[in-house]
């Protein structure tokens, strides 16, 4: 199936998907895949993915007894910094996901998240990582957010050698080429003791 660019059109986004086409079944399953704009704040300190670059999305919707399962994979495009030579840094990351939503009667009672009305609450404890679809909508960007977040790497590299920056200058060492020296140059930690030396004459 070609790949189809959404935009997120209505409040609903473009990581929601209708499954009204999709049997509760078990065993029923649909395939799709979709390019989106990347939602806002993919980030860590030094690298994230640009808020609208396009994102491709492979999944994969099956109808289980407890609910929905679905499985995936994701690739976006990343841009940050180096972490050595502060220089750019562009790459990829690709990430997988298996997620389980369940079915929205099986949610405990209380306050609905959708709605905002208030129900009796359940005495049972529930298991805050659990998923529930809303009707027959799924939301996927909470389970593409952590995937991706958890993938985008600490340390970023604009090479796997990156040598770094100058300790004396701060110039790019991979600029400054193998001949970058400061021999013959003051070590600037020493230059408070020239002004202890004793005057002659």
């Amino acid at each position: 199936m070609p790949s189809t660019r959404t935009t997120p059109s209505s409040p609903r986004g473009a990581l929601v998907f209708d499954l009204r086409s999709l049997s509760r079944q078990a065993g029923s399953a649909r395939a799709q895949t979709r390019i989106v704009p990347a939602p806002a704040d993919l980030r860590l300190e030094l690298v994230s993915v640009p808020e609208g670059s396009d994102v491709e999305l492979n999944l994969k919707f099956e109808a289980v007894t407890e609910g929905v399962l679905v499985t995936g994979s994701a690739t976006a495009p990343v841009a940050g910094e180096c972490a050595r030579c502060l220089g750019p840094v562009t790459d990829t990351v690709a990430v997988t996901f298996v997620e389980l939503y369940r079915y929205p009667e099986d949610r405990p009672k209380g306050r609905r998240p959708e709605t905002g009305h208030s129900e009796p609450v359940s005495e049972e404890p529930t298991d805050d990582d659990e998923r529930f679809l809303d009707g027959d909508l799924l939301d996927l960007e909470p389970a593409f957010r952590d995937a991706v977040v958890l993938a985008l790497p600490m340390s970023p590299l604009c090479r796997e050698d990156c040598p770094g920056l100058c300790v004396e200058c701060g110039v790019p060492l991979a600029d400054a080429g193998p001949g970058h020296t400061h021999e013959g140059l003051p070590d600037p930690r020493w230059a408070a003791l020239k002004n202890l030396q004793p005057k002659e004459g």
